[in-house]
């Protein structure tokens, strides 16, 4: 059975009239009650994370982002962070399990999990992204269909809604599509366009990539992304060619934006955006992914 367990304070769940609100406020700020249960030992966080990996899969297999051979997710190994897992080429997201994936390290060679080829497009994109940004433990980046579609336009969403603020100040746009990424330059440039600190980013004409200090945040940030895109995409239709005199974006201030991210879009609520996703696939699968 899975590792992951959803904690709460201790507190809230032995002293009768606690408060069991999941935010805490001090002064003007709230704060989440929530904190990522990490394993004590590397290898319990190593078996984890593997298990939300290929549990993500079956959630994305479910949301209609597998595409064939494309799609991948990495995961900084606790370990020995110098290498990464990565899910083998051209098994469906939905047959996906802990044992299919793949241990390699920097220059691509297999050193640990499943005896089987991975995408060098996949591999060469997440190198440079663990290598460049160490704070980096997950990536996901799949050609989900209103994130590509979106791409196209090599343009950041607008901050609509309370979702899209989740990517206040932490989206990059990769304009400089150069094909299917075969060279180590291309990975590398990627990763350079990411930031320093920003976590998702939109590869014009080609999809979505998000990141995360765990799986969950990776996978959280990408689902909501896809659903932004989605959003922004169903907005642009509504106002097309001035249909509508009436109808006009309101765009969310950047005051509201940054306040908004702070609350929506932390490492924290992000696993928790994951956790329920997570729950109902382990419920419909039977869990048979953990193998």
């Amino acid at each position: 059975m899975s590792a992951t367990i959803t904690e709460t304070s201790a507190s809230n769940q032995s002293i009768p009239g606690a408060s069991v609100l999941n935010r805490s406020t001090a002064g003007s700020k709230t704060n989440s009650r929530y904190h990522i249960p990490r394993p004590e030992s590397k290898e319990a966080e190593r078996r984890w994370q593997l298990e939300q990996m290929a549990g993500a899969f079956r959630i994305f297999a479910k949301l209609g982002f597998a595409d064939g051979g494309s799609g991948h997710i990495s995961l900084r190994d606790p370990i020995d962070p110098s290498t990464f897992w990565i899910n083998p080429y051209g098994v469906h997201f939905g047959l996906l399990t802990v044992s299919d994936m793949v241990q390699v390290d920097e220059d691509g060679n297999r050193i640990g999990g499943a005896d089987k080829l991975i995408n060098t497009a996949g591999f060469i994109i997440h190198s440079a992204i663990h290598k460049q940004r160490p704070d980096i433990n997950a990536a996901c980046h799949m050609h989900s269909p209103y994130g590509r579609a979106w791409s196209n336009f090599g343009k950041p969403i607008d901050m609509l809604n309370q979702d899209s603020c989740m990517f206040y100040q932490d989206l990059a746009i990769y304009t400089n599509f150069g094909g299917v990424v075969f060279a180590k330059e291309e990975g590398q440039r990627l990763a350079q366009a990411l930031g320093p600190s920003k976590k998702n980013m939109i590869l014009q004409n080609h999809g979505l990539l998000t990141c995360g200090g765990t799986v969950a945040e990776a996978a959280a940030f990408f689902i909501a992304l896809e659903r932004a895109c989605q959003c922004q995409l169903l907005t642009e239709a509504a106002i097309a060619h001035g249909a509508r005199e009436d109808l006009k974006k309101t765009i969310v201030s950047d005051e509201e934006a940054e306040y908004t991210k702070k609350g929506t879009g932390s490492p924290e609520v992000m696993y928790m955006q994951f956790e329920p996703e997570y729950r109902l696939i382990l419920k419909e699968s039977g869990g048979d992914f953990l193998v």
